[in-house]
């Protein structure tokens, strides 16, 4: 049933993550839930209210997969919409802890990252005061929960003691009526959702904000929302920051964000992020928990790595480059896909577009335009690109080849999965 709406919980249920030793309990359950969007939006609310940590896991998944995560992340019990049972193999989890939620995976095996009841209160603190969320407004969620981007709008919605509007899925037609029907006024969406409202004129000026995230968000596309007078909020962040954590480039208050000094000409570096929204660790991986923090020599403070690459602009705004690995090194220069991407989904040709890098005798690495066109039976062709990205890119960005595909490979939460992009040469076999 569309617009499902989760009962108001006060974040006064939350159990207090600042207790004093001989008072705080030493662990607690760890629940898998496995079920329809709404009907988990409700079994988590209810574990939380009992002080539970929450594995959200997506139903859609095949069997064989979420029995790997299963026995790798061993929560205690598993509730599939059915009914609880016990997991004789699962391990409690510290107290304090919220939830584990999976990595995407875009780069490695999927771990599980440990989120607590602090870093819930303290993104929830965060959102609310930089947007001014109150009990009165009235969050949608459209995005699955297995994944932070979603399980974070419930989170914050928690703290500001908000209503959620639940929708099965993402529905173009329905999150265009949700503001009118349902009274919503803040949308989380990942980049391709907002191009393709846009595309279809739904008006998202009624929202009060219209979060993104989960990707990259493109000067085209901000600016083609800007010109509907959309309100749009870009939220940069991962799964170890409880998502967001950065709003238009401004860290949420109780953040802090530092770039390494790597001595390039753009100032860029490794983006570091400490406070509280920071993961406790990876649940049982703790050779994977140790490499993800780097210490402070003179501080002592722990930072994490985030594995992204960015700088600060003049203003002292965050500009987030790309991935650390993703980079197309082609006659030793460093090409950043995410740059390619957002001039080239200005073409007019072009629906969706991912661009990787190829091995070349010369080069070492060409750039490779895979690209969903907007009519099937007429897609660009490479010299269309090529003209196309000579007025917005150096010469060492041009893509080389161009893959014609249905569709781009992409997480739930809207990142490209690179990965299944380099071993295919046949342009429809993604």
């Amino acid at each position: 049933m569309l617009g499902v709406i989760t009962p108001k919980v006060r974040c006064q249920g939350m159990p207090d993550p600042i207790l004093t030793p001989s008072k705080a309990p030493i662990d607690t359950a760890l629940v898998a839930i496995v079920a329809p969007r709404a009907q988990a939006a409700a079994k988590i609310t209810e574990a939380w209210d009992k002080g539970e940590a929450v594995l959200v896991l997506d139903p859609a998944a095949p069997e064989s997969a979420r029995a790997e995560l299963l026995a790798q992340l061993a929560p205690t019990h598993i509730d599939d919409g059915t009914g609880r049972r016990n997991l004789p193999d699962g391990k409690p989890i510290a107290a304090g802890t919220a939830a584990v939620v999976v990595t995407s995976g875009t780069s490695a095996t999927p771990k599980g990252v440990e989120l607590t009841t602090a870093g819930l209160n303290a993104i929830g603190a965060g959102f609310a005061q930089a947007l001014t969320v109150t009990e009165a407004d009235r969050p949608l969620l459209c995005l699955p929960l297995h994944h932070v981007s979603g399980l974070a709008v419930l989170a914050r919605a928690r703290f500001s003691h908000s209503e959620v509007i639940v929708h099965p899925k993402f529905d173009l037609a329905q999150v265009s009526r949700a503001p009118e029907e349902q009274g919503a006024t803040i949308v989380s969406l990942v980049p391709t959702m907002l191009s393709r409202l846009l595309d279809a004129k739904a008006p998202l000026n009624k929202f009060r904000f219209v979060i993104t995230g989960g990707a990259p968000l493109t000067e085209s596309l901000r600016a083609r929302a800007e010109r509907q007078r959309v309100a749009v909020v870009d939220a940069y962040g991962l799964s170890e920051t409880w998502g967001g954590c950065a709003l238009n480039g401004r860290p949420l208050p109780g953040i802090e964000i530092r770039i390494t000094q790597e001595n390039r000409p753009d100032n860029s570096g490794e983006i570091l992020v400490r406070g509280a929204p920071v993961m406790r660790q990876y649940r049982n991986d703790s050779a994977a928990s140790e490499r993800a923090f780097v210490t402070d020599p003179e501080t002592g403070h722990f930072w994490l790595h985030t594995k992204d690459v960015g700088t600060f602009d003049p203003e002292g705004r965050l500009v987030v480059i790309d991935r650390l690995g993703d980079f197309v090194i082609s006659g030793g220069v460093n090409v950043s896909p995410s740059a390619v991407e957002g001039a080239l989904i200005e073409h007019p040709e072009v629906l969706d577009i991912a661009v990787g890098g190829r091995p070349d005798d010369h080069w070492g690495q060409q750039v490779v335009a895979y690209v969903v066109p907007r009519q099937k039976k007429r897609p660009p062709t490479l010299e269309d690109l090529q003209n196309f990205a000579r007025r917005r890119l150096s010469a060492a960005q041009i893509p080389r080849d161009l893959v014609v595909c249905t569709e781009i490979p992409r997480t739930a939460g809207g990142k490209i999965l690179r990965r299944r992009l380099a071993p295919h040469p046949n342009p429809h076999d993604l």
